[in-house]
């Protein structure tokens, strides 16, 4: 068993060696000859108790003992005096915490005792102090569970809640309806912003599985590191802070669903620990020896051509396999127009309630920028701008045309109507001027990838973007 340390400072060598041998047996001992000595072993060493002399040359024992404080707060701190000083045990008492005093000469058996006494103390302290962090990491973790727990039971996602009548949605619609009543794991693809997530809820709360737990994880959100942690759970001492055991996500989800948004994002070590939970329903707590197995339906997302990024390396071609079994692509709002009409009276609806202002409609020309609009953002940039503008129309007043952010007032090349009136020269710079604007947008004003998409130098499209006189800050 490891010992406690002990720190003994006083300026007789003869009492050093002293306390040395009658506490060596049961203690690992350290010596000062003067209070900066044992400032430097504090530096450097944990001690449960510290025994210094009252009175010593230079630095005083109840100066050294208020200094130890602020260094050890809980190590217990015992003076050794041969005055009896009213005063300076007043100040022992306020400036150096004293737990006990030991008069000269001292009887061995008698200090063995008060040291014993104070390290029972001090392992005390450090008990109650550990007890009370994994008391508060279990709270966290019980909160975590409760707050999973009632998003399940407030959050009701049907498929008739999701907006859309599209061709394109009502092909979702068909897929996802019929991999619902299954165990089968489910790949959503599709730009940023498309729904991945509210598909994966919809498909959860219509299963068997609605009344167990949905935990959604952004893959891309979190360090490698931490990553492991969140869903894979990990023991105590795994690592610096790991002070109790702590489930997972996998974990917390038995027999519920798993959403693992952005899962391209993940590195190679950690795609294979998820290979094992799809192949086996297994996994590991990250520092721990023990096997736990789990029943989770994994639902994924990812905005990358997963295909790509395993041609590429950077994703593993059996944990792919794993992933792709149900695919279902979700189309960008450009491609599904007809509905953003009743998605923009849905967000007018869902904001003028949280805003608190009374909206009388939204104008005609308004509604045709929306609906022409190329969103590289899609739904969330949709919805956000319903959110911008309701903020800024005025109360009983409808939407403008006026209020819409400068991007949507720029219409795409492929919705802009050729006018045969203008020169070859005009058209073609119209047409150069709307695909450097739309690639700028879906860059969000990033000069180096829209760059990168219209095959151009950077030099050479900061030349159009001045002779254009486009503001990519402005996208």
């Amino acid at each position: 068993m490891k010992k406690n340390k002990i720190l003994v400072v006083d300026d007789q060598v003869e009492i050093l060696h002293a306390l040395e041998r009658q506490l060596k047996d049961e203690y690992q001992v350290f010596t000062a000859s003067n209070g900066e000595e044992g400032l430097k072993l504090l530096k450097s060493n944990t001690f449960a108790v510290i025994l210094a002399d009252q009175r010593m040359p230079g630095m005083t024992g109840i100066d050294f003992l208020s200094r130890s404080l602020l260094m050890q707060s809980e190590s217990i701190r015992i003076l050794i005096t041969a005055y009896a000083d009213i005063q300076a045990s007043i100040d022992a008492v306020n400036k150096g915490q004293i737990y006990y005093y030991v008069s000269k000469p001292w009887e061995p058996d008698d200090l063995r005792l008060i040291v014993r006494r104070a390290v029972e103390r001090y392992n005390l302290q450090l008990k109650n102090i550990q007890l009370t962090e994994e008391l508060q990491k279990s709270n966290e973790q019980l909160k975590r569970e409760n707050i999973y727990l009632r998003q399940n039971i407030q959050g009701e996602y049907e498929f008739k809640n999701i907006i859309g009548h599209s061709p394109k949605m009502l092909e979702v619609f068909k897929l996802a309806g019929k991999v619902i009543s299954t165990p089968t794991t489910v790949l959503l693809l599709g730009e940023t912003g498309t729904g991945k997530e509210l598909l994966a809820k919809a498909i959860h709360a219509n299963s068997d599985r609605k009344s167990q737990n949905f935990i959604a994880q952004n893959c891309g959100a979190l360090p490698d590191s931490l990553l492991e942690s969140e869903l894979f759970g990990h023991v105590r001492g795994a690592f610096t802070g790991a002070v109790a055991d702590r489930k997972g996500i996998f974990e917390l989800a038995d027999k519920g669903s798993v959403f693992l948004d952005e899962v391209a994002d993940t590195s190679p070590a950690l795609q294979l620990r998820l290979l094992r939970i799809l192949q086996e329903g297994e996994l590991k707590p990250v520092g721990g020896t023990k096997t736990i197995t789990v029943d989770v339906r994994v639902i994924a997302a990812t905005n990358k051509n997963l295909e790509e990024e395993v041609s590429a390396g950077r994703f593993r071609e059996d944990l792919y396999y794993r992933l792709n079994v149900f695919p279902i692509q979700l189309p960008p709002l450009r491609e599904r127009r007809e509905d953003i009409p009743e998605l923009v009276e849905h967000f007018v609806r869902k904001f003028t309630k949280k805003i608190k202002k009374n909206i009388s409609g939204i104008d005609p020309d308004a509604m045709d920028l929306l609906v022409k609009a190329s969103y590289p953002g899609n739904i969330r940039e949709l919805e956000n701008e319903i959110e911008r503008v309701l903020t800024l129309a005025d109360n009983n007043s409808p939407i403008s045309a006026d209020l819409l952010s400068p991007r949507f007032h720029s219409v795409p090349a492929e919705n802009k109507r050729i006018s045969l009136d203008d020169s070859l020269k005009v058209q073609v710079e119209g047409l150069e001027k709307n695909l450097i604007i739309q690639a700028l947008q879906e860059t969000k004003g990033n000069i180096r990838r829209a760059a990168e998409k219209l095959n151009l130098s950077r030099a050479g499209l900061h030349k159009k973007l001045n002779r254009y006189r486009i503001n990519p800050k402005k996208m």
